[in-house]
């Protein structure tokens, strides 16, 4: 707010030190009158104090007499009055930060304070004693300069509010987060979570989980809306929908993992409302977990039977074991040839001929090797419940191997 006058500089002169006090004194009972004028020229002329007088005229009249009063006392007692006047600057500074206040308005309400105690200066000694006016040559770069170091101290005092209220805001919002995705948001926190975050309390989100690749995890680009909290390992988003389905955001998620090798992405299904969003972060949870250690996009809509074995690792390990025991005990080679062969055949729908295609083989080599993973299973791929326990179980294996 308005400046404060802090202790002078040595002047050039004790006669000018005299000049100053005696003309300082009188502005004391001119207290309320140079209020009324401040506050009228910063109505006209700094529209962000305008609306605060518009707002509370009282508090800002407070303000503004509380500094007058510490300028003028720092004119007539330097060194009694220097550090009350430099707490009030610097009170002054914070709350308005904290009121969103410009920082430029601030200070330009100081200079325009400091402007008005010099005026009231020089009408006093021209008017009282005009044989001193040539005196005050000597006392304005010294004003100035008074001007200068509490504006300073505004200026500290605004920047060091400002950094703390947007830690304060910022670390509120990472808590909000955190809380809406671990499932410990009340319901009737909803309301206010949902606007510190700019979130619809019943919209349609999907969570994302985005961990690996060469560095942090990045933010997905085109998601400018999603609400992100960082971790050491991978960061956790809430993406809104709108109208789009969670298959169209993987796909988004999908461009990302492309370009950038080793990143993993788990999508959740859409859910309705923040109520909801705790429950799809366990489901992109699993998601993630299904995502192979190379990199990619899992959308748990697309790997519903994985995620029931990922859900349950111990019993898809007993699963694996169970139906896969005499085919995991053969040589790694010949083990991994026939897995894939199998993996593939499944992956194209049972066809012998595109599995041969994607495996670089003759179709009758697939059929071969189907054959054989048979015998050593003891299932059957024309038994559709044999067909299931077996995808199961490739499943349960290469979530155990990743």
């Amino acid at each position: 707010m308005p400046a404060h006058l802090v202790r002078p500089k040595p002047v050039t002169t004790p006669a000018a030190v005299g000049v100053l006090r005696r003309a300082a004194l009188p502005l004391l009972g001119r207290l309320p009158a140079l209020t009324d004028r401040l506050v009228a020229e910063l109505a006209e002329r700094e529209p962000a104090y305008r609306a605060a007088i518009e707002t509370d005229p009282a508090e800002v009249r407070r303000e503004v007499r509380r500094s007058l009063r510490h300028s003028v006392d720092s004119l007539l007692d330097p060194a009694r009055s220097r550090a009350a006047a430099r707490a009030c600057s610097a009170r002054i500074g914070a709350e308005r930060a904290a009121d969103g206040l410009p920082l430029d308005a601030v200070l330009h309400a100081f200079r325009l304070g400091g402007a008005l105690i010099w005026q009231a200066l020089v009408d006093e000694v021209t008017v009282q004693r005009p044989e001193d006016a040539h005196l005050l040559v000597h006392l304005a770069a010294d004003v100035r300069g008074f001007v200068d170091e509490h504006c300073a101290c505004v200026a500290d005092a605004y920047q060091q509010a400002e950094h703390e209220l947007t830690w304060r805001r910022d670390n509120r919002r990472r808590l909000m987060t955190a809380a809406l995705l671990d499932g410990a948001t009340r319901i009737a926190d909803l309301p206010a979570a949902a606007a510190e975050l700019g979130l619809a309390e019943q919209g349609r989100y999907a969570v994302v989980l985005v961990a690996g690749g060469p560095g942090a995890p990045p933010v997905l680009p085109g998601e400018p809306r999603a609400v992100w909290h960082p971790g050491p390992d991978r960061r956790r988003g809430i993406v809104p929908l709108a109208d789009r389905t969670s298959a169209e955001l993987a796909a988004v998620c999908r461009a990302t993992t492309d370009r950038v090798p080793g990143l993993r992405i788990g999508v959740s299904p859409a859910v309705d409302g923040l109520a909801a969003i705790g429950a799809a972060r366990r489901l992109a949870e699993t998601a993630l977990r299904i995502c192979p250690a190379t990199g990619g996009t899992v959308l748990l809509d697309d790997e519903l039977p994985a995620a029931l074995v990922a859900a349950a690792p111990g019993l898809g390990r007993l699963l694996a074991d169970r139906a896969l025991g005499p085919l995991l005990a053969l040589p790694p080679a010949d083990r991994d040839v026939l897995l894939d062969t199998l993996t593939v055949w499944l992956d194209c729908d049972g066809s012998a001929q595109r599995a041969a295609a994607r495996l670089y083989c003759h179709r009758n080599t697939v059929l071969n090797r189907l054959r054989r993973c048979e015998q050593l299973t003891g299932r059957s791929l024309a038994r559709p419940a044999d067909l299931v326990e077996l995808g199961l179980a490739l499943s349960a294996y290469r979530l155990r191997r990743d």
